[in-house]
């Protein structure tokens, strides 16, 4: 019932027609109960007495009955299938919706293995439940209730026996849906660690292959299937246990009230109609009895379902819009820093937070670089500048406004993100570089879409991404899954592309150079200082040459920024930044000897390639004379 009450919401618009359907459905056990009744008169009347005139109508009216039930059981199945999938498709788009609202801590805590189960195989078996299995539980409890009254009615005696064989059946379903419950909820959470195992490997199956892992991945999803394979049959032996008594107990009731309705039909306390009538109707009743087993296994399952989608329901946003919130018309992209903390959820308490009172100024068109050793914070600052993540102390102003008193919608329209793992989505290039312009995407104006045509080229053309008109469909290309298909560096240009049209106020970029060559970074930073011309910046730097790019250099240490000034005035007098620096020099020379070392390599195959092509040339030409 409390699971019935937390789907009420949702299922709410469809609950008129699942009503009918139960209807329908009772209309057919009715219908079902008539029949014994039917026969009762059959056989103590015209078959007792030899009236043949009197058969064929009974046996038609029997026909009649029969061809009824199918038309009740059709308007069932009819009623409740249509509004199952509805009920279905609205909690898959609620719980999407909520995926996209929950902050990227959720995310960060949560499999996406789980959550894909819970949005497709969790829903798929509520709505069955809905459409099906709640229905004829309700309906079938009913149909034994009217069953047994009848029985009664026949004879109380043998319907008392009948009734008292059940009380084991409840007792051992009490039992089953204790034990039931756990290995369910088991199940259910083995098959999302086994949903995510599947998409754990396919995306990293270049990893898998190129260290030769594919073996050993495959024995590690084996041992977590052959754990959800034992869990399986261990809810099989609970349903079998049930089926068991299911099956046996009316066999036993039926054995025994056959003895007993002899003994009274012999005594004359009871005709041979009426006990007919009341093995007929007992007969009727087997169905709805054993289909408890199925149907409660069912419910259980979907108790189950419903708690795991919950779960997900009910985890509170702690990123929220404001409830007044303020507006920038005209940002000019001024974002401060104030005494900022943060620490992320899951740090030790006795641990320093991530971030440690960060005070830092970004004047409107100014461009600052983030330089620190690996883990000192950089990554972290830019993600709070978006509301990624909340901060935990300070405040963070943009125009002099805290961005928690804007919405998340506003903020983001003016402050873009380029990350150094760059993500494409399943949709064509247009779509993928113009995915922060809605404005210009959804709208049929002409004019609309002339200024979209000029955004798009202006920012393949700053990111150097002028490889997307060479693809098989040119701007229209989809791209593989999560860009995939291309390589590190087209999927980095094409995500600064992306972060170049939207045209913000401040443009945040986490290392996002990082994969491209020299003499292609080169390129796009040529490009870039035009936009960071116009536009603030905030970039973390892994290289020498993207600090240059900057007005000023922050350098940040152990979560704090011990210094502010530029390249030159941070070279002059800090210690720690001149190795920092030094160490970025060495990565970039050890960068660029691997991509000569990989030139070098790939000129030398061309040249062996070459010289096989010839000698298969000259093979060619004799080859009559060499076979």
């Amino acid at each position: 019932m409390r699971a019935i009450a937390r789907i009420y919401p949702y299922a709410k618009p469809a609950m008129k027609w699942i009503y009918a359907g139960m209807g329908a459905a009772l209309a057919a056990g009715v219908v079902t109960l008539i029949i014994p009744i039917v026969l009762q008169g059959l056989v103590d009347g015209p078959l007792r007495t030899g009236d043949a005139s009197q058969i064929w109508p009974a046996g038609l009216l029997v026909l009649a009955l029969g061809f009824l039930e199918a038309v009740f059981i059709m308007l069932r199945r009819w009623f409740v299938l249509t509004p199952g999938t509805h009920i279905e498709a609205r909690m898959r788009n609620g719980l999407y919706a909520q995926l996209q609202d929950l902050p990227v801590a959720f995310h960060d805590r949560w499999q996406s293995g789980q959550l894909l189960s819970r949005a497709v195989s969790d829903l798929n078996l509520i709505r069955r439940w809905l459409s099906f299995g709640f229905v004829l539980l309700i309906v079938n409890t009913v149909t034994i209730l009217i069953g047994f009254a009848v029985l009664l009615s026949w004879s109380l005696w043998l319907g008392l026996l009948f009734l008292a064989m059940s009380i084991p059946l409840w007792v051992y379903g009490y039992l089953f849906e204790k034990k039931y419950s756990v290995i369910a909820r088991r199940a259910q959470d083995q098959q999302g660690d086994l949903a995510t195992a599947v998409e754990e490997s396919v995306h990293g199956i270049r990893v898998l292959k190129a260290f030769g892992r594919g073996k050993h991945s495959l024995l590690k999803f084996a041992d977590q299937a052959e754990l959800l394979r034992g869990t399986e049959i261990e809810k099989a032996k609970a349903i079998a246990g049930i089926w068991f008594w299911l099956v046996l107990i009316p066999d036993v009731a039926f054995a025994l009230c056959l003895l007993g309705g002899v003994a009274l039909a012999a005594a004359g306390e009871l005709s041979v109609g009426e006990l007919f009538a009341f093995f007929a109707t007992a007969t009727v009743l087997r169905f709805p009895i054993e289909s408890i087993g199925f149907l409660l296994s069912m419910t259980f399952d979907a108790r189950t379902a419903t708690d795991r989608f919950f779960e997900v329901m009910d985890e509170v946003n702690t990123i929220t819009d404001p409830e007044s919130p303020r507006e920038l018309r005209k940002p000019t992209g001024r974002l401060t820093f104030e005494k900022v903390e943060f620490r992320y959820q899951d740090a030790a308490p006795d641990l320093p937070g991530t971030l440690d009172g960060i005070d830092l100024t970004l004047e409107p068109g100014e461009t600052m670089a983030l330089v620190g050793i690996t883990g000192s914070g950089k990554t972290t600052l830019t993600a709070l500048a978006t509301r990624l993540y909340d901060v935990t102390g300070g405040r963070i102003l943009l125009d002099d406004v805290d961005i928690r008193d804007l919405t998340r919608e506003e903020l983001r329209r003016h402050v873009a993100m380029a990350f150094e793992d760059a993500t494409l989505f399943s949709a064509s290039v247009r779509d993928n570089v113009l995915l922060g312009r809605p404005d210009l995407t959804e709208s049929d104006d002409l004019a609309a879409a002339r200024e979209a045509e000029r955004v798009l080229t202006e920012a393949i053309e700053i990111a150097q991404a002028g490889f997307t008109y060479d693809l098989p469909n040119g701007l229209e290309t989809l791209v593989g899954e999560e860009g995939l298909s291309l390589s590190g560096g087209q999927r980095q240009r094409l995500a600064l592309a992306r972060a170049v049209a939207a045209d913000p106020a401040v443009l945040v970029l986490d290392d996002p150079l990082s994969a491209l060559d020299v003499d292609t970074e080169a390129l796009v930073e040529a490009a870039l200082r035009r936009v960071l011309a116009k536009t603030t910046g905030l970039i973390v730097a892994h290289r020498p040459s993207t600090v240059q790019m900057a007005d000023r250099v922050a350098l940040l240490q152990e979560g704090r920024i011990t210094d502010v000034g530029t390249h030159s005035e941070l070279l002059q007098r800090n210690e720690h930044y001149r190795y920092v620096i030094s160490s970025l020099e060495d990565e970039e020379l050890a960068a660029e000897e691997r991509a000569e070392r990989d030139l070098r390599l790939a000129e030398e195959q061309g040249r062996r390639q070459d010289a096989i092509d010839r000698e298969s040339r000259v093979i060619d030409q004799d080859g009559e004379g060499i076979r």
